[in-house]
């Protein structure tokens, strides 16, 4: 039979606890360098990026053109020139929180502007009743892209881009490509053209058009801030499927926003009436593309989840400060598309350094 074990003296326990280090549990931290901390500004304020570009855009214009430029005139209008694109881009922001695209957008916005036109003109309707019927075609086209890539999975590149094409032609069947004038629409229908109305604050000179974009982007930015359906679209965007298991309706989520998406891009399209006066088939036909530069020049992540609608407005702002700054110093409009190309590309470039913040 084996001897016990002799438990060791109570004072050798002792000793040990008294060698042993009395220094309190921490964890390792490096100290952040500036750039981490600018890197991980940028990725908590997503519209940081696109707001500085645009101050040091007016400031290097404003030196350059002086009161040429920098004039309430000059600066307003800016302002009505993205009005459109400001407008569209705010339906494109939606979409692409989702981590989705949507080429179809200018599409959307001509022929809902084609139908109040055509509605009113062709068919007789007042105009009160034609313009609800504009904003339920684009409601209509933002349901079946919703439907399309929320119920049966399809890429939404290529639903939107199926819907641009087939919009596009019903747009030209449906109206014979014919333009309803600008005096026959103040003659008869003079509310299509409420958008492009104007007044005056000292010097400088407002559409409703401008007001509506300044607004719509203010409501849609509260939404997303401060409502539960905001965060859900930021949720979605993110990650679909852990959405999903929080209790997010993610198909009807999706459903709802291309919905809300084409109702924009109708407001857009009566906008754009007031903007050029008339109805045109052919106008805005490179809204899609502006909207998505606005978008990505404004920090909003082409992979969702990420980026503020603010952001969109200054990219807008963005490009339409080059265009008129560049216009004014006479250079060549190529240059313009040039730089506008190279910002998107630095743009998306910022959005993956700032991505790894969050690494």
């Amino acid at each position: 039979m084996s001897e016990p074990i002799a438990a060791k003296p109570h004072h050798d326990y002792e000793k040990v606890l008294k060698d042993s280090a009395t220094t309190v549990a921490s964890f390792d931290t490096e100290e952040k360098t500036f750039v981490q901390k600018f890197q991980h500004f940028l990725h908590s304020s997503p519209s940081a990026v696109s707001l500085i570009v645009l101050v040091v855009a007016l400031i290097v214009f404003g030196t350059l053109l002086g009161t040429k430029f920098f004039s309430a005139f000059s600066l307003t209008l800016i302002l009505q020139q993205v009005a459109i694109t400001g407008i569209v881009g705010a339906a494109q922001t939606l979409v692409i929180m989702t981590a989705g695209i949507d080429l179809s957008v200018g599409a959307i916005m001509v022929l809902s502007s084609v139908v109040m036109g055509q509605f009113a003109f062709r068919y007789g309707l007042p105009v009160g009743i034609a313009i609800p019927c504009g904003f339920a075609v684009g409601a209509f086209c933002g349901f079946i892209n919703g439907v399309l890539i929320a119920r049966m999975k399809l890429p939404p590149f290529i639903v939107t881009l199926g819907m641009w094409q087939i919009v596009l032609a019903a747009n030209f069947l449906y109206s014979a490509n014919e333009t309803i004038r600008s005096q026959d629409i103040e003659t008869n229908a003079p509310l299509l053209q409420f958008f492009g109305n104007t007044f005056k604050i000292g010097g400088a000179v407002f559409t409703y058009g401008v007001i509506t974009m300044v607004l719509l982007v203010a409501v849609l930015w509260y939404v997303l801030n401060h409502t539960a359906w905001g965060r859900h679209v930021y949720a979605v965007g993110d990650d679909p499927e852990a959405a999903e298991l929080s209790g997010v309706n993610v198909k009807g989520m999706l459903i709802s926003i291309y919905m809300i998406s084409g109702l924009i891009c109708a407001l857009a399209g009566w906008a754009l009436i007031g903007r050029i006066g008339s109805v045109s088939p052919t106008a805005g036909q490179f809204a899609n593309i502006e909207s998505i530069t606005a978008v990505v020049i404004g920090g909003i992540s082409l992979f969702g989840g990420r980026g503020s609608i603010l952001g969109m407005m200054f990219g807008a702002l963005i490009v339409g400060v080059f265009s008129l700054g560049l216009r004014l110093l006479g250079t060549d409009v190529q240059w313009t598309y040039l730089l506008i190309g190279v910002l998107i590309i630095v743009a998306v470039a910022v959005d993956q350094w700032i991505r790894k913040a969050a690494g």
